[in-house]
Formats: C-alpha cells, sequence, structure tokens
C-alpha cells in the first residue's frame, strides 16, 4: 500500500561523514557538495565511501547546506535514512484504520508534552487516549530488525515516559518505522542494552510495542506490514 510520495532530485556518490548532520557527496558532473543528514543514528551500514544514496535540493535560503539526504543504497533496496519524514508516515498509518495497530481513532495530535518529554502522538480512541512514541530503524542483522544502532538516552527517557503515563491509566505505544526488509524485530541491546531493558519492562507492563515494515521505491514509501517482536 502506497502511503506518501518523497522524492529525490539525484543519485550521488557518498565521500564522508564529517559529523552526525553534515555530509559530503559527490555529483554527476564531478562537484563535491555538503549535504544536511537528518537522522542521528550511525548508520555505518548505509553511509560509508562509495556508496549511492539519494539527494533532494532545498530552497530554504537560510540553510547553509542546499541539500538533503533523502535514502542510501543497501543491496537491491534504497532505505530511507531521513528522520524529518518520520511524522508524516507514521500520521499516514496511524489514521488509516486498515493498517493502523489501533484501528479506527476518533483525534490525533502531534507533539504533546508529559512530564520531561515531548511524545510524537497523542491519540484518542473511545475515550481513552493512546500516547505513541515512534522510532525509525534502518539496521538488520540477516532478516531482523534491530533498534538503535546507536546509544540513545533520549529513546530510554521516552520509554520511561510512556511507562508513567500507563501507570497513570493512559495507554501507551511504541511505534518502530522499519525502513528495512525484515521478517522480525528485536531490541539492539548489544549496543544499548538500557534501552533494550526499558523497553522490555515497558512491554511487560502493558506498553504496546508494534513495528511496521516500509519500503522506499519509485520515490515513494510502501507500507508492507506489521512483523513479530523477539526478545522482548
Amino acid at each position: 500500500m502506497k502511503l506518501i510520495d518523497i522524492k529525490a532530485d539525484e543519485k550521488v556518490v557518498f565521500l564522508e561523514r564529517p559529523n552526525r548532520f553534515l555530509g559530503r557527496v559527490k555529483r554527476k558532473n564531478g562537484e563535491t557538495v555538503e549535504i544536511h543528514i537528518h537522522d542521528p543514528g550511525r548508520l555505518k551500514e548505509l553511509l560509508y565511501k562509495g556508496n549511492k544514496v539519494l539527494i533532494r535540493h532545498t530552497e530554504n535560503k537560510k540553510r547553509k547546506t542546499k541539500w538533503d539526504l533523502i535514502a542510501a543504497k543497501s543491496g537491491n533496496d534504497w532505505v530511507l535514512v531521513n528522520s524529518a519524514l518520520h511524522r508524516v508516515i507514521a500520521e499516514r498509518i496511524l489514521g488509516n484504520p486498515r493498517i493502523s495497530p489501533f484501528g479506527k481513532i476518533d483525534s490525533l495530535k502531534p507533539e504533546v508534552k508529559t512530564g520531561s518529554s515531548r511524545i510524537d502522538f497523542l491519540l484518542t480512541k473511545d475515550r481513552k487516549r493512546i500516547w505513541v512514541e515512534t522510532k525509525g530503524c534502518t539496521l538488520k542483522k540477516g532478516k531482523t530488525a534491530l533498534f538503535p544502532d546507536a546509544p540513545t538516552s533520549r529513546g530510554t527517557r521516552h520509554i520511561h515516559e510512556l511507562m508513567e503515563v500507563k501507570h497513570k491509566g493512559d495507554n501507551a505505544a511504541v511505534l518502530f518505522l522499519v525502513f528495512v526488509d525484515a521478517e522480525k524485530f528485536k531490541a539492539n541491546s548489544a549496543t544499548d542494552s538500557v534501552f533494550a531493558q526499558a523497553l522490555k519492562k515497558a512491554f511487560s507492563e502493558g506498553v504496546e510495542i508494534h513495528a511496521e515494515v516500509l519500503e522506499y521505491k519509485e520515490e515513494a514509501i510502501y507500507y508492507k506490514g506489521e512483523i513479530p517482536l523477539v526478545g522482548i
């Protein structure tokens, strides 16, 4: 099922990543340009010298970098690596009762504050509130999707916030947007055991966890389906 069009302007060669949010690529005309990387993950299996990536030009004149990274090549597939697009993708899932793990909802509000954090979405359904935090997953081992690919204290804080709202009587969930071809999902305890333990504890206390596989092809995101959890 097609969710949203995400256009790219050029296919280029990745050169280096001087810092977390900056990359350099080589265009077909030989020009080297800097690009904005809107993804805090390590992405080492995707952003390495010589790999093909897709970029899009920005019209924002205030920006130092005039290009955004959209996706990176992985085998025969393209993997979306732009977390700025996660919100609209998640909204398309949550707003469609045919594919949303929560079915038909009554309302959706983005970026709602609770505790010391802003949770991505606050849903209402049958007079019940559901707090939903979304996370993008671009790492896999074999056919298992893994999150995170770098330590994430922020992610752990969000999990604790979800447990807190659950304790207060609301419902809560984590929605993993899986941008790799995977058949199951697992918390990456080898990279961040604290996050993995928090996620497991949250699940045991009633916080829902859903992993939805998405495919980027033909300049669009397609919904593939939910995959099972392992080790949680």
